[in-house]
């Protein structure tokens, strides 16, 4: 196993960085264990929610019926840490369904037992609980998280760590064939890929700030910006003391946003719908994707109260999903009891979501819809079907930032964000951040009562979808299965 953390893309590492990537690991060791002398065989079974939609098999640990791959087959490797990785795992496995190819999906967080899965919930458990406090204390956001989110995982030291702890993640890769196409969604998975001698590895760069937390060297970097590609060239920022080596050529490629194909094939037909309904004076649908922090909770309630008398008027509607945290909806109705009469929910029925959703396409829509699965799959991608018929999404500047739908930017979560609102705005499919709730509600207002501005949108996107712009998740499993 070759030691990619003295030397980053030919930048050497410092020796206290280095004798820190190893105590990191060494700490990891002690508090986890040491499973390099475990087998770890796969068997694979349809996905709750897109495993008959989108043809999605999830890899586990087991002995029976081991898994039989071809030359068909694709690895989408990832992690559970909020819905982000996910969402765009779910985008790049409808690409290569909609490709042809078989989509597994590899979540080291479910590989139960294993070191590897320990020591990256671990780390969860802190970035949650920054999270949380980030929202909580305005100084603990100013002067900690918003300077870590940044500047410090920005650190090419910060990378080096990671390439070392990475190396525990081994194990669980050692049934998957050494030259399978293989698409991580964070760099972990990517970093892991590459330690376990695999060749044909893509890094799904989801942030528009290029950071050292997303390098994988070894792996072919897809990001979804031109700004971003040109960031991660010449490793921008990532060690102010002295010049970098820059990244290769052929290392990094912009590939455009990662977006789903079922998405990107209903651009022209949704933008239509949206025209329509606008035209109709049919009720203005908005859409919330609540994070399971409950990050923003006084932004969303100043949004909600700011569309209830529209919705009580029929002049506005709201869907809000909580994904799989139920806990997060009662503390908005505990907030704003005065909801609950106007409010029907779909819990825990992802048949029943889908219906409504089909049904929502073309169909009439009032009052307030609320969404929550327990199982993850249904969670995330029930805010897949929601985009469809609605007219705004309501969403801090993360994955969903990129895609195809207007968009209302509410304030980030960590300082990396702020550029994904920034590549919105420049295209034209969504607003700046709005980083109060004053502010996001006069957006709000203006968006509600402005119908222009949403076929101003629209043809934004379409435009964008003409040149390709949100078509990076195709691309990125092109890139991998390349050259097989």
């Amino acid at each position: 196993m070759k030691d990619r953390s003295s030397s980053i893309f030919g930048n050497d590492m410092p020796t206290r960085v280095i004798r820190k990537a190893a105590a990191t690991k060494e700490k990891y060791l002690r508090r986890f264990g040491d499973d390099s002398g475990r087998a770890y065989p796969l068997t694979a079974r349809p996905a709750p929610a897109i495993g008959q939609t989108l043809g999605v098999q999830c890899l586990t640990v087991g002995r029976e019926a081991p898994v039989q791959f071809d030359a068909h087959s694709i690895v989408i490797g990832n992690i559970r840490m909020g819905f982000g990785h996910y969402r765009i795992s779910m985008a790049l496995a409808s690409a290569a369904h909609a490709l042809g190819y078989t989509p597994y999906w590899f979540d080291l967080c479910a590989l139960e037992g294993s070191t590897c899965a320990k020591v990256i919930a671990a780390q969860n458990d802190l970035y949650s609980l920054g999270s949380r406090l980030s929202q909580k204390s305005a100084l603990f956001n100013r002067f900690v998280w918003e300077p870590l989110n940044s500047e410090g995982f920005r650190k090419l030291s910060y990378n080096a760590c990671d390439q070392k702890t990475a190396e525990l993640m081994v194990p669980v890769y050692q049934s998957l064939p050494k030259d399978i196409p293989f698409v991580a969604a964070h760099a972990w998975p990517a970093q892991a890929a590459i330690h376990a001698g695999m060749t044909h590895v893509v890094n799904a760069v989801p942030d528009n700030w290029p950071m050292a937390l997303h390098l994988a060297e070894g792996a072919v970097h897809a990001v979804q910006t031109p700004g971003a590609y040109l960031g991660y060239r010449v490793l921008r920022g990532m060690d102010k003391k002295r010049d970098l080596t820059p990244m290769p050529r052929g290392s990094v490629i912009c590939t455009g946003h990662f977006i789903d194909h079922e998405l990107v094939a209903g651009i022209k037909e949704d933008c239509a719908r949206r025209r329509a309904r606008a035209e109709r004076g049919a009720p203005r649908r908005w859409l919330m994707s609540v994070g399971g922090a409950g990050a923003q909770k006084e932004i969303f309630l100043e949004v909600i109260a700011r569309l209830l008398p529209q919705i009580r008027g029929g002049k506005a509607a709201l869907f809000i999903n909580v994904g799989d945290h139920r806990t997060v909806w009662n503390e908005l109705l505990t907030a704003m009891p005065e909801i609950r009469p106007l409010t029907k929910t779909h819990f825990n029925d992802f048949a029943e979501t889908s219906r409504f959703c089909e049904a929502a396409y073309d169909g009439e829509v009032r009052g307030i819809h609320v969404f929550c699965h327990s199982d993850i799959f249904a969670a995330v991608y029930s805010t897949n079907l929601l985009l469809r018929c609605c007219d705004y999404l309501i969403t801090k500047p993360g994955e969903l930032s990129y895609y195809p739908v207007p968009k209302l930017m509410i304030r980030r979560v960590g300082g990396h964000e702020a550029w994904g609102a920034i590549r919105a705005a420049e295209i034209g499919d969504g607003t700046y951040e709005c980083t109060t709730p004053r502010e996001t509600a006069a957006m709000l207002s203006l968006l509600q009562k402005d119908g222009s501005i949403l076929d101003q949108m629209c043809t934004a996107i379409e435009a964008a979808d003409s040149v390709g712009i949100y078509s990076g998740a195709y691309r990125a499993v092109r890139l991998a299965v390349r050259g097989r």
